[in-house]
């Protein structure tokens, strides 16, 4: 393993994408830490403690702990990727969209170009929404001291809240297309990811303490520390895990040259969805305890509060429910068994066996179905996992987050994505994989 960083650092255009990736994820934890004007940093975190596990949570988990301290970076980079599935939606139903779509890289830069401005859009409605609510929170005490979320004496909050929060999103947004363009990465995913894994180093200083005080045992850490192996291991399997439907192209005569003849594949992946259906389910999960906190005094939303905590049975039920049939949805969306057919027609392919057109688009559908249903289950097992650790184990939600669910998917995903690109750079320079043993190869001769 120390031989392949050093063949990493020994490629000058790897090392300086590597350098400028890590120099930009540094300024996003930076910008995490500012304060938006006129907050109370340490009343808001207080005050944030009865929303943790509501909507407001969930947007504290892809900002890396920006919302709960209300700081520039507060919106981080949701309101971009909530522009970019509204988008993506619109490419299914609406025609100019569909358009846009197929007409290659003209049409993706004008797709990117909406989703700038959509995501400008989302962003100030977001944040004067933000801005609202901080306003709205009543004073908490701070050290047997009551103090207020936002300085009564500040003037023109809103204002200024809504210009720092809107510019640090767009200023997100442009450091993740930095990363992709001239680093290494997806750099939306990256900056999601870093968030995540900044809780990380809290969350070992929790275990630490809680062994010190005889509140846990080190037997304990062992068994959770192999649980997280093996879950590990089973999202690193299945997010990897493809399905490949033979492909046998035609010969064509053209002129003098014959092309065509070669045999390929379509790779079906058993999570073509991703963590997207997570996301959707949780969105939908957490809109209940949203709403019953501003309800806090009547009984009916009391008892909703109660059925949709994350110990009750109830929620683990329609929470798995919700991710199978979002798994299914997302998969359609992202993949449309009639296009690929098309597409094989219209370039001389065909699956063996198998009619060209209408047959190939149904049985490519097939397997699709048949393919999404163990990932669909998985992902509903994935996200259910923690709540059940946190019942057996008596474990906490920020420790039992990263033994499944969203936090676990995105940082795997995120990972395998970044050390396929960091692989794919070695192998262009005749070096042997990142992940694979070996030596040298190629000018070492010469």
């Amino acid at each position: 393993m120390l031989e392949k960083f050093k063949n990493i650092m020994s490629i000058p255009e790897l090392r300086k994408r590597i350098g400028f990736t890590l120099g930009l994820l540094i300024i996003v934890r930076l910008g995490a830490h500012v304060p938006v004007p006129g907050v109370n940093v340490d009343a808001i975190s207080e005050a944030f403690k009865q929303y943790s596990n509501t909507l407001f949570g969930l947007y504290d988990l892809f900002s890396g702990g920006a919302f709960q301290k209300a700081t520039l970076f507060a919106l981080g980079i949701m309101p971009y990727i909530s522009a970019s599935i509204i988008i993506q939606l619109m490419g299914v139903v609406v025609p100019y969209f569909q358009r846009l779509q197929k007409e290659g890289d003209e049409g993706r830069k004008k797709i990117t170009q909406i989703t700038r401005y959509g995501t400008v859009l989302i962003s100030a409605l977001q944040a004067y929404g933000i801005a609202v609510f901080l306003q709205s929170i009543d004073p908490v005490m701070v050290a047997g001291q009551e103090m207020n979320v936002v300085h009564p004496e500040f003037s023109g909050f809103r204002f200024i809240a809504v210009v720092s929060l809107v510019t640090g999103t767009i200023f997100i947004m442009w450091l993740g297309e930095q990363i992709t363009e001239r680093g290494i990465g997806n750099g939306i995913s990256l900056i999601i990811m870093v968030g995540i894994v900044a809780r990380i180093p809290m969350m070992i200083l929790t275990e630490i303490d809680l062994i010190q005080n005889d509140l846990r045992g080190p037997l304990t850490e062992v068994v959770l520390m192999g649980i997280m192996v093996v879950i590990v291991g089973f999202v690193v399997l299945i997010t990897q895990g493809t399905r490949k439907i033979p492909v046998q192209y035609a010969k064509r005569v053209v002129g003098r040259k014959v092309y065509g003849g070669q045999s390929t594949h379509i790779p079906m992946r058993v999570n073509t969805a991703g963590v997207m259906p997570i996301i959707f389910a949780q969105s939908i999960m957490f809109l209940p305890t949203t709403i019953a906190t501003f309800f806090s005094g009547s009984s009916f939303f009391d008892g909703v509060n109660r059925l949709f905590s994350f110990d009750h049975w109830f929620y683990w039920l329609v929470f798995g429910i919700l991710i199978i049939f979002f798994t299914y949805f997302y998969t359609a969306i992202a993949f449309n068994p009639q296009e690929v057919a098309d597409n094989m027609k219209k370039h001389g392919g065909f699956i063996p066996g198998i009619r060209p057109g209408k047959k190939t688009s149904e049985f490519i559908d097939n397997i699709l179905t048949r393919v999404t249903l163990p990932g669909s289950f998985f992902l509903a097992f994935v996200a259910v996992f923690p709540f059940i650790l946190m019942q057996t184990m008596d474990v906490n939600y920020s420790l039992a987050s990263f033994f499944g669910g969203t936090s676990l998917l995105i940082i795997v995903g995120v990972a395998l994505d970044t050390l396929q690109q960091v692989e794919s750079h070695l192998l262009m320079r005749h070096y042997d994989g990142f992940l694979k043993k070996g030596k040298i190869r190629g000018r070492r001769r010469s």
